[in-house]
């Protein structure tokens, strides 16, 4: 396997231990911003390996899409589309983004990236 491709599926492991240490530390909004940065490295690492070159943006849709992830699974990655921005701008989001998260969203950001990380790796031989 390409090292590009390890490294994008490393660094997706990384940002949802992040997500996890934050979600313990009640810090909402950057478990929301780390488990979108951890689908859409995951997506990317799998982009290269079946079209063998990477893929710029930020639309964790468009990249799912594209790479015909489960039915079942979109409705999560949906939802977490717009946290890439919502997470962290106050224009963005109206308000102080640390305020608009609780467990219950961040639970659910949480069980989406685990799911897409494993189905991600299914796709990907060792």
């Amino acid at each position: 396997m390409r090292e590009e491709i390890t490294n994008w599926l490393r660094q997706a492991e990384e940002d949802l231990d992040k997500a996890r240490i934050l979600f313990d530390n009640k810090k909402f909004d950057g478990v929301a911003f780390n488990c979108h940065q951890s689908v859409e490295k995951a997506l990317k690492a799998l982009h290269i390996l079946i079209f063998s070159k990477g893929e710029k943006g930020h639309s964790i849709i468009y990249l799912a899409q594209k790479l015909k992830v489960p039915q079942e699974m979109l409705t999560g990655i949906r939802d977490l589309n717009p946290e890439y921005l919502v997470s962290r701008y106050p224009d963005i989001a109206g308000g102080v983004p640390a305020d608009i998260y609780d467990e219950t969203i961040t639970s659910r950001y949480l069980k989406t990236t685990e799911e897409v990380l494993a189905w991600v790796k299914k796709q990907i031989p060792k």
